[in-house]
């Protein structure tokens, strides 16, 4: 099972992030200062259910992050499902902002599943910079909610929703001390990488992003310099990667490297590769911790606490 974990404050040592502590089932409640991550979908291309992978989960990508008072869901695939039920389950009107790094599907295949967007309380943003003029992320996911993809459902939609466009290296203006910083990534069709500050803590969001051929994304290390949590695309192994390069995906030791590199506190691999059964994730979790000891491999429902006390 997954549990809570730690990120110490930047004047802590690093190994107090491995305290482990209880895991909850509904969504974080927000906590004063700290920004707190829980993982609804950590899968990328396409789901993966079954008894094969249950240990780390099969939904497609969904994160929660709070910044004190404030909601942010980072992507919303097949775990925003799950995400939304927990939300609605508490009886509280949302208000979040939806980040969204690309439109591909495994990126947005549960909005239309999403409880909130069916309650007339909610007060729903959706961001996204990957698109050029005249089209926008409005545009994008009006297309992939109606005939002949959906059967219209975005017409039973009752909640208040905003539909917000910007470019790579925007600064987004969400709330009051909250910085969310953007970049590009290297993907086709164009992505979009977040760092989030708030508190005194960093999170950086990194995928779906590829390693150049000749070392380090110079980009990348500048954007994730010294933050305390980077969330990073590994859908393949080294052994994986040489027949789909180009495919715009990465490998957990680029993401190791670019960590070492930038000064990365708490390196998370992400964007895991439908074909990886547990047995493979354990195995990516095991070359990864001695390649770089405190490195995390997501799990649904695995919970971060960033920037708490130790």
């Amino acid at each position: 099972m997954a549990g809570r974990q730690s990120i110490a404050r930047r004047d802590q040592p690093l190994r107090n992030k491995d305290r482990a502590r209880a895991r909850g089932t509904g969504p974080v409640t927000g906590n004063g200062s700290a920004m707190t991550l829980r993982f609804w979908g950590v899968r990328g291309t396409l789901p993966a259910p079954g008894a094969a992978t249950v240990r780390y989960g099969g939904n497609t990508l969904c994160v929660e992050l709070r910044c004190g008072p404030h909601l942010l869901i980072l992507d919303a695939g097949s775990g925003a499902h799950v995400l939304g039920r927990a939300l609605a389950a508490t009886g509280v009107p949302v208000d979040a902002d939806i980040l969204l790094t690309h439109t591909h599907l495994d990126h947005i295949s549960g909005l239309p599943f999403f409880a909130p967007l069916y309650d007339p309380r909610a007060r729903l943003r959706f961001w996204g910079g990957h698109l050029a003029p005249p089209d926008g992320i409005r545009k994008a996911l009006l297309l992939s909610w109606q005939a002949p993809l959906q059967p219209n459902l975005h017409a039973e939609f009752r909640a208040h929703t905003a539909f917000r466009d910007f470019v790579p290296e925007d600064d987004l203006p969400l709330h009051p001390g909250l910085r969310v910083a953007t970049t590009a990534l290297r993907h086709p069709g164009n992505a979009i990488g977040y760092r989030i500050d708030w508190g005194g803590a960093s999170v950086c969001y990194i995928t779906d992003t590829e390693h150049p051929p000749d070392g380090l994304d110079r980009n990348l290390l500048r954007f994730v310099a010294g933050t305390d949590v980077m969330i990073y695309d590994a859908t393949y192994t080294e052994t994986e990667y040489p027949s789909r390069a180009g495919w715009g995906h990465s490998t957990w030791r680029a993401g190791a490297d670019l960590a070492d590199a930038a000064a990365v506190r708490c390196l998370v691999l992400f964007h895991h590769h439908p074909d990886h059964d547990d047995s493979a994730m354990d195995a990516i979790a095991a070359a990864v911790e001695e390649r770089r000891p405190g490195s995390l491999v997501a799990k649904e429902g695995m919970q971060l606490e960033v920037g708490s006390p130790p």
